[in-house]
């Protein structure tokens, strides 16, 4: 199967709501996990390539992010029945591996990703303060490929909302596996 691109930004999308388990043992919210300056919801999962790929530098962006009133999110919404990589147990793992600081939750009903209509992993959304949709796309330019120089998009964007700025650089959208959808 070709990998899939997210569709492009709708304007005044707001978050929709959602109350998960987490591989900590806890359930968090939207609006909990709301930072000062916005947020991002990152669809991701396991045994993606592209997540893969990229999962270090989602762990090293969210930390930055967390500096400048930003938080990061990420929701694994995959069928672990048909892609046991991608089980919840598998999710502690992965987040370890990876060593990520932000909440990994996972969605198993599917239901809040078919609510945000990600249709990707990875998948962001970028949300300012008042959780309405301002970024849907890449995290950098290099996509799967490893290059250090890349520029960082998804930062770069929430950087400007963080300062009250219109993001008005081109957002390209994000490229992965399709989420595993239960039948």
């Amino acid at each position: 199967m070709p990998p899939l691109e997210t569709p492009e930004l709708e304007m005044n999308f707001s978050a929709p709501f959602f109350n998960l388990p987490a591989i900590d043992g806890k359930n968090y919210t939207l609006e909990g996990l709301k930072g000062l300056k916005g947020l991002i919801v990152a669809f991701i999962c396991n045994h993606c390539p592209y997540v893969q790929s990229i999962a270090d530098k989602i762990a090293k962006e969210a930390i930055e992010l967390k500096k400048i009133g930003i938080n990061l999110v990420g929701i694994n919404s995959n069928d672990p029945i048909a892609y046991p990589e991608d089980s919840f147990d598998h999710m502690k793992i992965f987040a370890e591996k990876h060593h990520f600081t932000f909440p990994y939750l996972f969605d198993a009903t599917q239901e809040v990703a078919k609510a945000y209509g990600a249709v990707c992993t990875p998948d962001f959304f970028g949300f300012n303060s008042d959780l309405k949709l301002v970024y849907r796309g890449r995290l950098d330019a290099a996509g799967k490929n490893f290059l250090p120089d890349s520029k960082r998009e998804l930062f770069l964007a929430m950087e400007k909302i963080s300062q009250d700025l219109p993001i008005t650089d081109k957002q390209y959208p994000s490229l992965g596996c399709s989420i595993k959808w239960r039948i």
